[in-house]
């Protein structure tokens, strides 16, 4: 092995993210989704029968079509831009100028060092400077992102700046706890231990409004 592949399966090994955007070579969308399909089909077939797999079994004959559809249309979704959420904005007309979070938001993504999931929950806040957003579209926005291949920490910043830019204002924040199955199935196998990952912006920054947030995310939920 050489030294750079040495260098590039230690920043896998350890989780370490390389820049805050995701990676995307220019020509990303030159294919459409079903040529992208095709060829990805072909790659899972490659893969099983080197692995020994017999695809004539009545079991695996579809895998490869099923794992290169998920791939696309699903797990990987959000590196499309034209999947982006559209995410209107209102005049906060009812002067609502405090705190607004949005907590338990469901994640589910894929580490990009070892394609395993990773799956936790996103707590997301900002304070209106005079324009408030649907709660339905923090929820696809917090999606969106994370249906890609991912790091956990470039999620969250994606997350406030996405947040950020749609809402006008700095004020946004975001916390993500989440396990990683290529910590918790395989290497050191720990099942116990998760990720917690925080971007706080604007006004989040100052430590009285910071921790009005935490105390909002340990509330417990009523119905």
């Amino acid at each position: 092995m050489t030294n750079n592949e040495d260098s590039t399966d230690e920043i896998g090994n350890n989780h370490i993210a390389s820049s805050e955007q995701t990676p995307l070579r220019k020509d990303a969308f030159d294919k459409t989704d079903d040529e992208k399909i095709e060829l990805i089909k072909k790659d899972v077939e490659s893969i099983l029968t080197t692995l020994g797999m017999d695809l004539t079994d009545d079991s695996l004959k579809g895998t490869p079509n099923r794992v290169a559809k998920m791939f696309v249309k699903e797990i990987f979704g959000g590196l499309n831009p034209n999947k982006k959420p559209s995410a209107s904005t209102f005049e906060n007309k009812y002067k609502y100028n405090e705190m607004l979070v949005e907590k338990n938001i469901t994640v589910y993504s894929t580490c990009e060092h070892h394609l395993l999931p990773i799956v936790g929950r996103a707590h997301v806040a900002y304070i209106s400077n005079g324009t408030v957003v649907g709660l339905s579209k923090m929820n696809r926005i917090v999606d969106y992102y994370s249906k890609r291949p991912q790091v956990q920490e470039r999620l969250t910043i994606q997350i406030v700046k996405e947040l950020q830019k749609v809402l006008n204002t700095n004020d946004v924040a975001c916390i993500i706890d989440a396990k990683h199955l290529c910590v918790n199935s395989r290497g050191i196998r720990d099942i116990e231990s998760s990720t917690v990952t925080a971007e706080f912006g604007g006004k989040f920054k100052d430590e009285v409004t910071r921790r009005e947030f935490l105390q909002y995310i340990k509330l417990e939920t009523t119905f």
